[in-house]
């Protein structure tokens, strides 16, 4: 490799890794990539994540439809309904069990 082409590589890591680790949260685990984060809330407790600096909050489910608070608007979707956008970030649901919710926030 070259030089040039090395620094780029350490910067494109690096950059990623800042990305990747200004994810937060209480009550969910992340899984984020460059453009998009899947967010999985633990039910029956006050869940909330910050990812691709914005939050996410679960508000409520029940049956196949999910209450959420992305970038500070209130949206309620069904499982596999096609993707909601909201302050320029694409919002699904991509599952419901009695112990989780699984959402994808994608730019």
């Amino acid at each position: 490799m070259t030089k040039r082409l090395t620094a780029r590589v350490a910067i494109g890591l690096a950059l990623a890794a800042a990305v990747l680790t200004g994810c937060s949260s209480e009550g969910a685990d992340t899984n984020c990539g460059l453009d998009q984060c899947t967010v999985t809330f633990d039910r029956g407790v006050e869940a909330q994540a910050s990812v691709l600096g914005i939050d996410a909050k679960l508000i409520g489910a029940e049956g196949d439809q999910v209450t959420v608070e992305v970038a500070g608007e209130q949206l309620t979707l069904t499982v596999g309904q096609q993707g909601t956008e909201v302050g320029g970030f694409n919002v699904t649901v991509e599952s419901v069990t009695d112990s989780n919710v699984v959402v994808k926030i994608a730019h």
